[in-house]
């Protein structure tokens, strides 16, 4: 049987460790990407930049947009909304009982073109929503009576529980990017054809949009490497543990039983032939105290305290090793018999 404890130990410990050397090399490349302190020293540095490797920068500044969008329920405006609309209801189970279950009915988002701005220049940025560490604010949370829902009818043609459900409302949320949020952009910094600069995903590279700073980015990503090394450390260790001793207990029942089918072996012969002679030519019958010590014969630990007697072969074994032992000692009491 295979020690499967341990092997999941070190599994775990490997992808424990692959995620740490993940997490390091992004820190690593955040470290080497350039710092943008002012954007209007952006443009400068793309005209002067390698046309064939890409630039990657961070930058900071404050979210804004000429044409922002206007929040229904919270009133806020952002440059990304999202709306969500989910139906709550009571419905009969298995069992005959009422629970409360929800149903998404509504999935929309918008965004409109937006920058960054740090009171020097503007860069836009592009592709945000698929940035890592790109969170949208709640904006707004409202539930809606069921006698107020529009959809109520349609929801339940669709769930096809008509008869069997009850209708409590719809709880509607806005997420949303306000404008004036600080924020923090790590990408490719391109321009386009009318020369405006932008920032999106690099072909290969880390893309950020976060509200944490850079240096709060590395010293987080530094941080997590760390754990998870020595998380992975830790796992590898038990592991080697757990599968040593599962090798080591597997080595030593061989042994024993080695032991005993040797010991049996021999007196399955003397009992059979009380006049054979061993290898050295010497008469086993002299040898039989040695051959049968006051040990039990299933355990080898501990003395014997009974006898089993099938057919006439008796062996001595200890009382509490007797369901243990039962199917070796009928094996070799055939065996001898």
């Amino acid at each position: 049987m295979l020690p499967w404890g341990g092997i999941s130990c070190c599994l775990s410990a490997a992808a424990l460790y692959v995620l740490g050397r993940s997490s390091g090399r992004d820190a690593d490349a955040l470290k080497s990407v350039t710092r943008v302190n002012h954007l209007k020293d952006l443009a400068i540095l793309l005209d002067a930049a390698s046309k064939v490797l890409p630039l990657v920068v961070t930058v900071s500044g404050r979210v804004g947009s000429d044409t922002p969008i206007k929040c229904e329920y919270s009133g806020l405006r952002g440059v990304i909304v999202e709306e969500t609309a989910e139906q709550h209801f009571l419905k009969h189970n298995d069992a005959g009982s009422w629970v409360q279950d929800s149903a998404l009915m509504l999935c929309m988002s918008k965004e409109v073109p937006w920058y960054l701005d740090d009171g020097s220049g503007r860069v836009y940025v592009v592709g945000a929503r698929g940035a890592t560490g790109m969170e949208l604010t709640i904006g707004s949370e409202l539930f809606e009576e069921s006698g107020r829902s529009l959809v109520r009818g349609t929801l339940d043609y669709l769930q096809g529980l008509k008869h069997y459900t009850q209708m409590l409302g719809v709880k509607r949320t806005e997420r949303v990017l306000p404008t004036g949020t600080p924020l923090t952009v790590v990408g490719e910094a391109i321009k386009d054809d009318v020369g405006t600069v932008r920032v999106q995903r690099p072909h290969k590279g880390p893309f950020y949009v976060t509200p944490k700073t850079i240096d709060q980015l590395i010293a987080n990503l530094g941080k997590w490497a760390r754990w998870y090394k020595y998380a992975s450390f830790g796992f590898s260790v038990f592991g080697v543990y757990l599968i040593a001793k599962h090798t080591l207990r597997l080595i030593l029942e061989r042994r024993r039983r080695w032991e005993l089918h040797k010991r049996f072996s021999k007196l399955a012969l003397l009992l059979v032939d009380p006049d054979v002679k061993d290898e050295s030519g010497s008469d086993m019958s002299a040898k039989r105290d040695g051959l049968m010590p006051d040990l039990c014969v299933i355990c080898l630990e501990q003395e014997y305290n009974a006898v089993f007697v099938p057919e006439g072969s008796a062996v001595e074994v200890k009382q509490s090793c007797w369901h243990q032992g039962s199917e070796q000692i009928a094996g070799f009491s055939s065996g001898a018999s």
